[in-house]
């Protein structure tokens, strides 16, 4: 089989995964092509199963702004005709789901089948927008199939677009080898001493992430206990969070990382993971803190309770509930049994549920049965 994949090339969760899977499918025997305005950053093996096309956006004085999409679905017909593909997976509705479709009626092979994945933000923020929402229903109803990464954006996608295509739900996966560094105890050192408890944040610093509450709830811990907490990421509300810190004078306990791309160095160090976010589609970080045995502390927004499961691998509150994060911290600090617990059933779960060997072959068997039209 032939696949093509689109997807966000940089940070972020469903460039991640779109990669990883990318990755996986080449290890199974399938041919891929990954079409994207940039080499995806997870995108780093040799495989001679695994082809990479760059768009080229040309800058013309008649656009105001380069016109992506367009230049998309040329370049994926150019790849789908020349190289045969049997099919084309993109990752989110817009634009990749409406490129898709362009190329499609561009090469007119009426039997060349668009697998697009909902991810969450293109349904729950930008589909929804009314600028955005008659284009996206109608990309995501001319595609051949679509999956989404939660129930929880299965009925959101329902719901926001009155969508009566099935949607199949296939959920992210474990995006790494697990593996724990032979300096841990070192590395550990490095960002706190050995009787100080490790929290760490993960996200791209977008509002609806709302990491000013992680340091509400740092400052609260902080009266009792020594914490130190890590920020790993990047985005527009990390200017408010760093004056946050320097107002609550806790700078020194507060260490802003930026992005960082050895994630699972930084998980293998870490106590305890928390996600205050006021949404999540899926939950990809829960998911990937889990893997490592660390328990979560997270909201009980969007699709996370499918990942994160309240008293088995971490804790859940309803947004905004600093004190019960606060408490949750502590509780893990002061009972280490239960800290210890947590930690084994989340990558118990995590192994079981969200593996690659489990999720991939989901995914293959849903290629095959939109190819036959079964």
């Amino acid at each position: 089989m032939k696949i093509g994949i689109t997807c966000y090339p940089t940070y972020g969760g469903s460039g991640v995964v779109a990669t990883e899977l990318g990755k996986k499918l080449s290890e199974y025997g399938f041919e891929v092509h990954f079409i994207a305005y940039a080499l995806p950053y997870r995108l780093n093996i040799l495989s001679s199963n695994i082809f990479f096309h760059e768009v080229d956006v040309v800058q013309y004085p008649l656009f105001e702004y380069p016109p992506y999409s367009l230049s998309l679905a040329s370049k994926m017909a150019e790849v789908i005709e020349y190289h045969n593909l049997d099919l084309l997976h993109v990752h989110y509705a817009i634009p990749h789901a409406t490129s898709a479709f362009l190329a499609k009626k561009l090469i007119k092979n009426a039997d060349f089948k668009v697998i697009t994945t909902l991810h969450g933000t293109d349904i729950t923020l930008l589909g929804s927008d009314p600028s955005y929402l008659k284009i996206t229903q109608f990309s995501i109803e001319e595609s051949s199939g679509v999956t989404a990464v939660s129930e929880y954006l299965k009925r959101e996608t329902e719901r926001v677009f009155g969508i009566k295509k099935e949607i199949e739900v296939i959920p992210n996966f474990i995006p790494f080898n697990i593996t724990t560094p032979i300096n841990r105890s070192q590395l550990r050192r490095q960002f706190g001493n050995d009787d100080e408890f490790i929290i760490t944040h993960i996200s791209n610093f977008r509002p609806v992430k709302r990491i000013a509450d992680v340091i509400l709830t740092a400052e609260k811990v902080l009266k009792s206990h020594k914490i130190r907490v890590l920020m790993v990421g990047d985005g527009p509300e990390r200017f408010r969070a760093e004056e946050q810190c320097r107002r609550a004078k806790i700078c020194d306990r507060v260490l802003f990382l930026g992005k960082q791309e050895n994630i699972t160095d930084i998980l293998s160090i870490s106590d305890a993971v928390i996600l205050p976010s006021g949404s999540e589609s899926f939950g990809l970080v829960a998911l990937e803190s889990m893997a490592y045995g660390v328990p979560v502390i997270s909201t009980n927004a969007g699709g996370l309770p499918e990942v994160n499961i309240d008293g088995e691998t971490g804790f859940t509150f309803d947004v905004g509930d600093i004190d019960g994060f606060a408490g949750a911290v502590i509780q893990l600090i002061t009972d280490r049994e239960l800290a210890g617990r947590l930690g084994k059933k989340a990558a118990l779960i995590s192994r079981e549920n969200f593996s690659a060997d489990k999720i991939i072959p989901q995914y293959i068997n849903y290629y095959e049965k939109i190819i036959s039209g079964k």
